[in-house]
């Protein structure tokens, strides 16, 4: 049994491919969620150890950069539950008959993670709907015209004889 269920909100939307293109339908979209940031997702990881967070910190972040390195020289790493990180870029078209320039047709080299698919599956979930958050209206650029007069300024402290 889940102990917290996943939030989410239902909107409407015109589909625009399937069984249902061009009709009113439906959709659950996730919401409410928050971020557990790097340091405290350490400090939980340390509870169950025999290390702190600062040594958990420091081991998953020496990891990740010895992955990144490997990656960065064509091999794909294992990277545990997570899945299998590999590299990927981007190419320009070019001409057959002009030639490929790798330094300039091959652009944006990345860590690409192909996620495992056990992992990656959430099981024995809950859900929860809520209320979706009223959107904010346009802000008001018009701003209240404040009295440039008033308070004592530095030279007339008050008083004095």
């Amino acid at each position: 049994m889940a102990e917290k269920a996943l939030n989410y909100t239902l909107h409407q939307r015109k589909a625009v491919a399937g069984k249902f293109k061009g009709q009113m339908v439906q959709v659950a979209l996730p919401s409410g969620r928050n971020r557990v940031n790097f340091r405290h997702f350490c400090e939980r990881v340390a509870k169950a150890t025999t290390f702190t967070h600062h040594e958990v910190a420091a081991v998953l972040n020496y990891a990740t950069e010895i992955a990144k390195d490997i990656v960065s020289q064509g091999d794909m790493v294992e990277f545990g539950d997570l899945g299998v990180l590999k590299p990927s870029f981007k190419s320009q078209q070019v001409p057959v008959e002009e030639k490929f320039l790798a330094a300039k047709h091959i652009l944006k080299p990345v860590v690409t993670l192909k996620p495992s698919k056990e992992y990656f599956t959430l099981t024995n979930v809950e859900y929860e709907r809520i209320e979706p958050k009223p959107k904010k209206g346009p802000k008001d650029t018009h701003k209240p015209e404040t009295p440039t007069t008033g308070g004592p300024s530095q030279e007339d402290s008050g008083g004095g004889l």
